[in-house]
């Protein structure tokens, strides 16, 4: 299986920025009633902006001109009414599209936690957990001024533009005309930018990930990392990954700032040739002196949202990775997943039948896990998987669960193919047990009710003690209501396998698979657990992975796995006197 790790890039598939785009403000789409109260908002203000020039002009060539003291004080008066509505509305809608944008990145948030929960295994045994949690925090959080300022500047800005290129054309075009000189040159030069800024950002995007890959694996593995006195060595690829964040941060600014300096340029070269035609080729005494104020303000106005709008295109070549990124994940097929069809999966005897099973992973598809196995699972048969490391015990169970899908063959349980009914269907119906114990921040009570919330206080009770974990329990600080974390200290390895056996014990499930489940209990602790084991056994289906052959030879069956098939099979009993691979395994664990 590849994987990609916190030292190698991310793959991503090229997109058009047009499609990345149109598919990011879908998500503004659904506050329709919203953004039309922000564009009403927003031409108020637009309109107050446009007219405020010409009350300059009004005010100068016409009250001051003809010394008219009253009527200037009446235009003042309504230039303060309009100075105060538009501050109103500029802060009613800056509220407004907070809210909006507030809520578009809540909603694309948990739309790629939810998808990212729906995917299989091997999405997440193929990335460290720290490149996932770059998309889900980062990435999304970058998105964050794009999509506020595609309304509140955007759209104001380019309406802005329009109206200000109107004016200036009825007001003398010769001056418009010299204004507008300049503009091919100024998309030239953007165009050029943004294809070398574009990638950059990509790549400024790639090691944010794997600097957060990495931080996140090391501090996983801390108790690792010091116990090898790692420190300096791990600090030094620290160093490395984040030596690589910052040049890639540089590179990319250094591009970026590029889309001002070149806005300032144009700007300047602008208003040379405005004063230099309005002077030399107009005549200077043709224009009245409040017209060419007028001319000059609207001219700041012009390329004031000129500006605005390159740095929103800058913003955009400088995020849209982000949004790549995430909609990437979003584009991540779920491999496992109800399909269209799928029948809700009745209650369970705990029948198991795999028929001419193959698999292999889906980047190996030419190496295969396992090649046509077959056996049949009585109901409340208890099964025992051992062999070498690898042989694919594992997967055995994981196709069970539909943690993966079959390469080949069926797996159906109660004679329902597993790929024909709904995943919580029948994913609630099973109990998995696995050597990594993983335990939720919050209190003992709510770890062992994780899987049947609606448990009443008696029953909670009794799978703790059936799995002898009531004892430690009530020892603890609250008992019960104690809290503990995903690396409590206060519990032995031991004590967090008990408490996950208890939760198991809850869910009552019919089907039971232990994946090495008791290879962290100590020998004492074991034996203890041992009748809770053999309750939780009764009448339920089980699957047994374990290298302790000692657990297991009370199985009902035994299957030897290796060489991606199952080559022995039956009792202990049985086995032993076949003398073969089972019993040489045995015999070289006690000898």
């Amino acid at each position: 299986m590849s994987v990609n790790s916190v030292k190698q890039d991310e793959l991503i598939r090229d997109v058009s920025k047009k499609e990345t785009l149109a598919r990011l403000y879908k998500y503004l789409l659904a506050y329709k009633r919203k953004l039309v109260t922000v564009a009403l908002l927003l031409s108020v203000t637009l309109s107050v902006t446009l007219v405020t020039p010409l009350m300059i002009e009004l005010a100068v060539d016409t009250y001051v001109a003809h010394s008219d003291i009253p009527g200037l004080f009446r235009l003042g008066g309504v230039g303060f009414f309009l100075f105060l509505l538009y501050m109103l509305c500029r802060r009613g809608w800056m509220r407004i599209m907070a809210d909006i944008t507030n809520q578009v990145l809540m909603t694309i948030r948990s739309d790629l936690y939810r998808h990212i929960q729906s995917l299989s295994f091997h999405f997440f045994d193929s990335r460290p957990t720290g490149k996932i949690l770059a998309r889900i925090v980062g990435d999304i959080n970058s998105l964050k001024e794009m999509l506020s300022d595609s309304v509140t500047k955007l759209l104001p800005d380019f309406l802005t533009l329009i109206g200000i290129a109107c004016i200036m054309l009825v007001k003398s075009w010769q001056l418009a005309l010299a204004a507008f000189l300049t503009l091919p040159l100024l998309a030239a030069g953007m165009f050029i930018i943004q294809i070398r800024a574009h990638k950059l950002w990509q790549i400024h995007r790639q090691k944010n990930s794997n600097l957060n890959g990495f931080i996140h694996e090391n501090f996983s593995g801390i108790r690792i990392v010091q116990s090898f006195a790692a420190e300096q060595e791990r600090q030094e690829a620290f160093d490395r990954c984040a030596r690589e964040y910052r040049d890639s941060f540089i590179d990319a600014v250094k591009i970026a700032d590029l889309f001002s300096a070149l806005v300032e340029i144009v700007w300047g070269l602008g208003g040379f040739l405005l004063y230099f035609i309005g002077i030399r080729i107009v005549g200077a005494d043709r224009i009245g002196v409040g017209t060419f104020l007028a001319f000059s303000a609207y001219l700041g106005m012009f390329w004031s949202p000129i500006r605005n709008l390159a740095s929103f295109y800058n913003k955009i070549v400088t995020n849209i990775s982000a949004a790549e990124r995430v909609f990437d994940i979003l584009d991540t097929p779920a491999e496992i997943r109800s399909l269209e069809g799928s029948t809700s999966l009745p209650e369970i005897t705990g029948r198991v039948r795999f028929q001419n099973v193959s698999f292999a992973y889906p980047d190996e598809p030419d190496r295969l896990v396992l090649e046509n196995v077959s056996f049949d699972i009585r109901p409340g048969e208890t099964v025992a998987l051992v062999g070498p490391t690898g042989a694919g015990k594992t997967t055995i169970v994981n196709l069970i669960s539909r943690f993966y899908d079959v390469t080949a063959g069926s797996v159906a349980v109660d004679e329902y193919d597993t790929r024909k009914v709904t995943l919580e269907s029948l994913r609630r119906q099973m109990g998995v047990m696995t050597q990594d114990t993983f335990l939720f921040t919050g209190t003992i009570r709510e770890n062992i009710c994780y899987g049947r919330m609606d448990a009443t206080e008696e029953e909670m009770i009794a799978a703790a003690k059936a799995v002898h974990a009531h004892e430690f329990i009530m020892k603890t600080e609250k008992g019960y209501d104690t809290e503990i974390s995903e690396r409590s200290a206060g519990l032995s390895i031991g004590q967090r396998q008990l408490l996950a056996f208890a939760r198991t014990m809850l869910s009552d499930p019919r089907i039971l698979i232990l994946d090495e489940a008791t290879s962290s209990i100590d020998t004492h602790t074991e034996l203890l657990v041992q009748a809770g084991i053999a309750a939780m056994l009764k009448n339920r289906t089980s699957f047994i992975i374990a290298h302790r052959l000692s657990t297991i030879r009370g199985a009902d069956r035994i299957f030897y796995v290796d060489d991606k098939r199952i080559l022995e099979k039956g009792n202990h009993e049985e086995l032993m006197a076949k003398k073969g691979l089972y019993y040489r395994l045995y015999e070289s664990q006690f000898s």
